[in-house]
């Protein structure tokens, strides 16, 4: 009964009304008395303390007086006019100053009454003033909640215009807890709450909003924060339960000739360890008569790849067809380049469709596709169009799948009248914290060694003052027969950035390494699809000694003998990305080499960000570092930033109480899938209502 209550519009509750109700609406996404109740505090200030005015210092800190308005006075010109105030004690007197609202202020405020203010202060010409200051009757003040420890929400610039202040805020929240009497259901099951020791849901909601000592608000930041995190991870854990129960998907049983002939064969090296298990989990799940939903990750030239095209043998085994979709064309020629001679020693007839295809190659593909005498279509975003169908799709591999958004990716599901088996690939490795968060409903496999013989590259941070000694070094590893790459984060000369851009990094590259001894080519995302794929095919081919590009070469370009990569301003980039670009060298037996440029102007973060570089090459660590720098919003993207969209969590400092959520959420569904024994009623209820109530918790995209 009382959830139906907390669904009350907020417009209801006694000191809202409409108008302010609609600015609460629109500014903090406030509705409902729910919503209000999650809206938890940014920070507190300690009240308890109160200073005379003879005690004061000059300082940054907030300070707390009891004392009378002796008399008002207006100070300045119309424009710039100011009301100040004599406010004494016992001890002396300071200044209040205001610079609008004088009129309500002289109405409102009594001389010779008791306040207490509140605020910062100045101290000019030995008088010390506190501007704008937080002042409430001494007899308001002794009969409010909050008189310890005070919350500050969070505001916005609309809110303090229209008067909607953080007192304001906490009077329309006692209301709240008035009308509760501070009393709210339970949401997590008794033995969860006395395992881990957990204070009840009315104490912690009480104790956040109005904590009555220090120790009670931390434990109820604990206890509302397990709370929010164990709920995302039901629901996924959740998702993906129901998802292996509902969606059969085929039961691939053989592991046949084109897969065997290929591993006895053709292999061209001998698998991982990692490699081994991923390939047996991933044979485990297309076994099985449920749909696979599994996550792949691994390193940059970890062998992804190898695995993937295995996969799509035991489908082809089965009688069924494969796709391989990526995110740019670049990535889709590299895939198809890396694949075919394979595919061509087995009998597997394998073809590549993306945008610049062309019209008769195209209707081709289109019959052999519905026909069945294509296994294996490599492409981008063009797989995705209706025209494009199958005989029947056993599996379906999605690389970078950051980069493809929910809407596009289930438009490959539809093309078939049971779902495929899905693989979904990335080289960006995801700090635990986050995989558990946003692909908890996906089964994850990790390769986390890299293949024998690869020697690890030796990364270096160098300033522009260093330039000539780069160049020299460049000189000597083409004399040895490597090949560079020198990436730039701009394509043309922004107005407001001091960057080194791609056309005039290209010249001077030109003019430092002049035809016919030396040759370059250029590669950005301006170009069209032809002209790139003829300069990388220079590149590809040996026959330009440098590559002066940006970011389009992030993904998907495998050049064995390119030994350099150089990353001009490198301080413009991610860690992710950084680590991306690192990747596409060192993937022959010569030793490799990084070297990230930067100007000697650098922030706390970009020197991070470089330590970081030259320090690890293991991708999930830089990850973490990556995670801690820029926050999980930031790490996924626009199209994945919903499903974190937390109330009082933070995944990047909360992680151990994540992992704690998710292992009982783990515990709970394993002994109890339907939730139905009556010990985790609370849980089966809050469930329920959080599917009928979408804005209470609305982190599941």
């Amino acid at each position: 009964m009382q959830n139906t209550r907390l669904q009350t519009p907020i417009d209801y509750l006694k000191g809202v009304g409409p108008s302010r109700a609609e600015v609460l609406r629109k500014e903090l996404g406030i509705s409902t008395y729910q919503d209000l109740i999650n809206l938890f505090p940014n920070r507190y200030i300690d009240r308890t303390r109160f200073y005379k005015i003879a005690q004061l210092q000059p300082s940054k800190a907030e300070v707390q007086i009891v004392g009378q308005i002796t008399g008002f006075k207006e100070l300045g010109q119309k424009r710039g006019k100011r009301l100040v105030a004599t406010f004494r004690d016992e001890t002396g007197f300071i200044e209040l100053v205001w610079f609008r609202g004088h009129k309500w202020l002289r109405e409102q405020l009594k001389t010779h009454t008791d306040y207490v203010i509140f605020g910062k202060l100045n101290l000019f010409n030995g008088v010390f003033s506190m501007p704008h200051p937080d002042i409430e009757l001494k007899t308001d003040y002794d009969k409010s909640l909050s008189k310890a420890i005070q919350p500050i929400y969070p505001s916005t610039e609309k809110l303090a215009n229209r008067g909607i202040s953080n007192r304001v805020i906490c009077k329309i929240m006692e209301q709240l807890f008035l009308q509760f009497n501070g009393r709210f259901e339970e949401t997590l099951s008794s033995d969860i709450l006395e395992h881990q020791k957990l204070i009840s849901k009315s104490e912690a909601l009480v104790n956040i909003h109005f904590p009555k000592s220090q120790k009670l608000l931390s434990l109820s930041q604990f206890r509302l924060k397990f709370e929010e995190l164990f709920y995302i991870q039901l629901q996924l854990i959740l998702k993906n339960i129901i998802h292996k129960s509902k969606l059969k998907g085929y039961r691939f049983d053989t592991v046949g000739s084109y897969f065997n002939t290929f591993y006895k064969s053709h292999l061209p090296f001998e698998l991982t360890n990692a490699q081994k298990r991923v390939l047996k989990e991933i044979r485990i799940d297309m076994g099985s008569n449920a749909q696979m939903n599994r996550l792949l990750q691994g390193d940059v030239g970890s062998g992804k790849t190898i695995v993937a095209l295995m996969s799509m043998f035991i489908a082809i085994d089965n009688n069924f067809q494969a796709a391989l979709m990526a995110p740019t064309e670049i990535l889709a020629f590299q895939h198809y380049n890396g694949l075919k001679p394979f595919c061509d020693a087995i009998g597997v007839k394998i073809a590549l469709l993306t945008g610049s295809s062309k019209t008769a190659a195209r209707r081709i593909i289109h019959e052999d596709l519905v026909s069945g005498a294509l296994q294996i279509i490599v492409g981008t975003h063009a797989l995705l169009e209706d025209k494009v169908q199958f005989k029947n799709l056993g599996l379906a591999i999605i690389d970078e799948q950051h980069r493809f958004g929910v809407a596009q990716r289930s438009k490959l599901w539809k093309k078939n009248e049971a779902p495929p088996h899905i693989l979904v690939m990335t080289a960006t490795p995801i700090p635990r914290t986050l995989a558990m968060s946003v692909y908890g409903d996906l089964d994850i496999s990790v390769i986390d060694e890299l293949p024998a013989g690869r020697k690890p590259i030796k990364t270096v941070h160098r300033y522009d003052s260093n330039r000539l000694k780069v160049i020299g070094f460049i000189r000597d590893e083409i004399a040895k027969g490597r090949q560079i790459y020198i990436v730039y984060p701009l394509i043309n000369e922004s107005e407001t950035l001091d960057f080194k851009d791609l056309m005039d990094g290209y010249a001077s590259i030109v003019r430092d390494f002049p035809m016919p001894n030396y040759h370059v080519s250029i590669v950005h995302g301006q170009m069209k699809p032809a002209d790139k794929e003829f300069e990388m095919q220079r590149f590809v081919k040996g026959e330009t000694q440098i590559m002066v590009a940006t970011t389009v070469i992030e993904v998907g370009v495998n050049v064995p003998n390119a030994s350099v990569m150089i990353i001009e301003s490198a301080e413009r980039f991610g860690l992710s990305q950084l680590h991306q670009l690192r990747g596409r060298v060192g993937r022959g037996s010569e030793q490799s080499y990084c070297i990230l440029m930067t100007s000697h102007k650098l922030g706390e973060n970009s020197k991070t960000r470089m330590e970081t570089m030259v320090n690890s090459s293991d991708g999930f660590e830089i990850a973490e570092v990556d995670l801690r720098l820029r926050g999980p919003g930031d790490m996924m993207g626009t199209q994945q930033s919903g499903v974190l969209d937390l109330k009082i969590a933070n995944i990047v400092k909360d992680k151990d109480i994540l992992s704690l959520a998710r292992h009982w959420a783990k515990k709970v569904l394993g002994s109890d899938p339907k939730l139905t024994n009556p010990k985790h009623q609370p849980i089966a209820q809050t469930y329920i209502k959080m599917g009928k109530y979408k804005n209470i918790w609305n982190y599941i995209s």
